[in-house]
């Protein structure tokens, strides 16, 4: 049996702020029960469900030193077991009560300094000793480090491999280099330029890319782009460094969860027999709800996003004017920075029969939003891998992306001449290359309907279920622990 940790600072369904969560959630249900043993740990926050904390079962605790704090910090260890999957839960009500995951970066930090330590001091007391620990970005950087340093001395995890999957360098976890050594406790000669030191701070996510064994990202593309310096954020020569032990494998998503057939969040229930007669239910149902101008004919942009300067939303907002013409609806769901929300309730007033502006996320109506749009638009900036297109082939809505990231491995371009693809693309970050792209989608829809309605085959057809990456994983997996 091959034992697996994932550590991560978020997993459906108990906590989820983005597409983290859904890959820690759903990649370990996949491996075969009887020849792997994947568990996950994440942080005991009271903002997790009582219908999921109510069940918690106490496993066991004890106190930590963290740092150079005065007195060693308590520990408790949760567990809860679901669809085969053994969760635990690091317990601090100092660190862990909170409303979000996330909030002042500082206590952030501190926060997950604490939890990094906490996940490797409660492996030999639950009796669970992993073959390889899968760490998730920068909250969990410091786990590669600690494990090849204070916890060498340990016999206990001689052996035990590292792999950190970056799912958006942007974000890193830095802070001056003073502070972060009384956090960790780690010695001065660890905070040096080929270690954790980063332009005269401290950097969480860059102590876990040197001392990972291994590097994953969430697309191929994303992995060779961050390698170059538009994209590297300040880590493209480590990252250059280590290339030969980095690769990228495109997430997947929940093919149960999004499943147009059974989806009971949807109006109308459809699938890719039956889609050219019933996905426009679920146009006007919702069109009707949201208050839109009730057509069918009506051709419908989804975007449901984080409203981040990542996402291209500048693009949006330089030809909005142009976008949403007499012909054409745009439905937003999302929240995020002030400048894009008010951008968005702005148009709505403008045009209240075309635009739709949801300053709010909802699991329910996203799932109407996926199954009545007809296109998908996705203009970010740069794109680790992206769930949104993903999710949009499953309920045969065509989408609309930059070529960046993930979004240029999954997306493949349509091409009238040949007839192939299943989507539209534009390379350059331009607002009217973006234009151009989108008005060309609109006369693929309403004068070639039989290829738009062949493109949507071709999506619906597409399997972006983990079934089908989980095998590079398991192939990394056995490669590092040393089963080939």
């Amino acid at each position: 049996m091959k034992k697996i940790l994932f550590a991560a600072s978020e997993c459906v369904p108990f906590i989820k702020t983005g597409g983290l969560a859904d890959v820690c959630g759903a990649l370990p249900k996949e491996f075969d029960k009887e020849n792997w043993d994947i568990r996950v740990v994440i942080p005991n926050y009271s903002c997790i469900p009582w219908e999921y904390r109510s069940q918690f079962q106490y496993v066991t605790h004890f106190y930590m030193s963290a740092g150079n704090y005065i007195c060693d910090k308590y520990v408790g260890v949760l567990k809860y077991e679901m669809d085969g999957v053994t969760y635990y839960f690091i317990d601090n009500e100092e660190f862990f009560t909170c409303q979000s995951p996330y909030g002042d970066i500082r206590f952030d930090i501190e926060k997950f300094v604490f939890f990094d330590k906490a996940v490797l001091s409660m492996l030999p007391l639950i009796d669970f000793q992993p073959d390889l620990i899968h760490c998730h970005d920068w909250e969990t950087g410091l786990i590669p480090v600690y494990l090849k340093n204070e916890f060498m001395g340990n016999p206990f995890f001689w052996g035990i491999k590292s792999i950190i999957t970056i799912h958006n360098l942007k974000f890193q976890g830095v802070w001056d280099t003073k502070t972060m050594a009384n956090l960790t406790g780690f010695d001065k000669s660890l905070f040096t330029p080929d270690k954790l030191e980063f332009n005269k701070d401290a950097n969480m996510l860059k102590g876990g890319l040197v001392y990972a064994d291994y590097i994953t990202t969430v697309s191929d593309s994303y992995a060779n782009e961050i390698q170059t310096e538009y994209y590297g954020e300040g880590l493209n020569g480590l990252l250059a460094a280590r290339h030969f032990d980095m690769q990228g494998i495109v997430n997947g998503i929940d093919y149960n969860a999004y499943n147009p057939a059974t989806d009971s969040k949807i109006f109308s229930n459809y699938d890719a027999e039956s889609f050219r007669k019933k996905k426009s239910i679920n146009k006007t149902k919702l069109q009707e709800m949201l208050g839109l101008k009730v057509d069918k004919k009506m051709y419908m942009i989804g975007l449901i996003s984080r409203l981040t300067d990542q996402k291209g939303l500048d693009l949006i907002n330089c030809v909005m004017d142009n976008l949403v013409d007499e012909y054409t609806q745009f439905v937003v769901i999302g929240t995020g920075q002030g400048e894009y929300e008010n951008m968005f309730r702005q148009y709505a007033w403008k045009y209240p029969d075309r635009v739709s502006a949801n300053i709010c996320y909802s699991d329910d109506l996203a799932h109407k939003l996926y199954a009545a749009a007809d296109a998908f638009l996705m203009p970010s900036r740069f794109e680790p891998c992206g769930l949104t297109q993903l999710i949009s082939f499953r309920y045969g809505t065509v989408p609309i992306v930059r070529e960046t990231g993930g979004l240029k491995d999954t997306v493949q371009p349509f091409n009238e001449y040949d007839n192939v693809g299943d989507g539209f693309s534009f390379a350059n970050y331009n607002a009217h290359e973006m234009l151009g792209i989108v008005n060309y989608s609109k006369h693929i829809y309403y004068d070639r309907k039989r290829q738009w309605n062949q493109m949507v085959d071709r999506g619906m057809a597409k399997d972006f279920s983990w079934n089908a990456s989980k095998f590079r994983y398991e192939g990394l997996y056995n490669y590092l622990i040393g089963d080939r």
